[in-house]
């Protein structure tokens, strides 16, 4: 059963990028009754205070978006702190939902928990197969283990716990700080700064023949909310116990290099593009397969130059406030 619009729904993660967009949905959908609570006012990562929590609000629905997340510098620079504190936000959210009888939950992924050189597009399937992409490997595993943590209650309790696995986001709230950003948000500022500052050259990490897609996090948003709400028996049919996650993507990637040259014509860069080969370019390619959702209904709706205006748009109205 789909959450009626006085559900009590926890939004885990609400100040994020995927928090905030499905922040915005419930409330233009009308639901009515969302619980969020700040970092500072609640740390996911102390499992007493996530029970605690729990017990008193009982919430009916849980959307799990709240995680440690970063680029490839970051990931490199801090993998003790992407494994350890994705594990633990992911572990105590989930437990707590079971003990305090949460009726559905969502848990949100990351498409890098497939193989470095998986089969592409990457199904569902190919979860487990290979080695994973090293430079991000730390935050991969937190996150199979919160696939495995929702399988595993779901096996032994009954409950009722999703996982999606987004492709690439961006969009409203993303990160525009250069040591910690993803590459959409790295190269808007990055391209803005060189347009301000009448600079002939842009530099990008990497060679620039990598392929990535994208998914704008409003539709991640939608295909989060559709998800949550189906059926159970729906849900169960297009998964399985113990592989029972689901893709979300646009179906379609470009090279980094062509996002480049999308981001120059977006932001009004005149100049060149240079490419540097000594840092590291990550997966070779990073497509999901997303003929699982597709058959379920669901489809993106929002091209990759209009996502693009939009993300820029938020980045020209709320710089100045940015921790950059």
């Amino acid at each position: 059963m789909a959450p009626d619009y006085n559900s009590k729904i926890y939004l885990a993660g609400h100040a994020g990028m995927v928090g905030s967009a499905i922040m915005r949905r419930l409330l233009l959908d009308g639901y009515k009754n969302i619980i969020t609570r700040s970092r500072t006012e609640l740390d996911l990562t102390n499992q007493q205070a996530v029970r605690d929590f729990f017990m008193q609000e009982k919430p009916e629905y849980v959307f799990l978006a709240a995680a440690r997340v970063g680029g490839i510098q970051a990931n490199n620079s801090q993998p003790a702190e992407f494994i350890y504190q994705n594990m633990m936000i992911e572990a105590n959210v989930i437990d707590a939902a079971w003990r305090a009888n949460t009726e559905r939950l969502l848990f949100l992924g990351s498409s890098c928990i497939y193989p470095r050189m998986a089969e592409q597009p990457m199904s569902e399937s190919a979860l487990l197969t290979g080695p994973l992409e090293p430079t991000n490997e730390p935050y991969a595993i937190a996150k199979i283990a919160g696939i495995k943590l929702c399988e595993s209650y779901n096996r032994q309790y009954g409950t009722d716990y999703r996982s999606v696995m987004p492709t690439n986001l961006y969009g409203p709230q993303d990160n525009y700080n250069l040591t910690g950003s993803h590459v959409i948000p790295a190269l808007l500022r990055k391209f803005h700064e060189a347009k301000t500052g009448s600079q002939p050259t842009v530099t990008v990490w990497g060679s620039g023949s990598p392929k990535r897609e994208f998914l704008y996090v409003d539709d991640m948003a939608d295909a989060c909310l559709f998800v949550m709400a189906l059926d159970k028996q729906c849900y169960l049919a297009q998964t399985k116990p113990m592989l029972s996650h689901l893709n979300i993507g646009t179906g379609s990637d470009v090279t980094i290099a062509a996002l480049a040259e999308e981001i120059g014509k977006v932001v009004g860069f005149k100049g060149k593009i240079v490419f540097d080969k000594t840092k590291p370019d990550g997966a070779p390619r990073k497509l999901l397969n997303v003929s699982a959702l597709q058959q379920l209904g669901w489809y993106a709706k929002t091209a990759l130059p209009d996502g693009l205006t939009e993300a820029y748009s938020w980045f020209l109205q709320n710089k100045s406030s940015l921790r950059c």
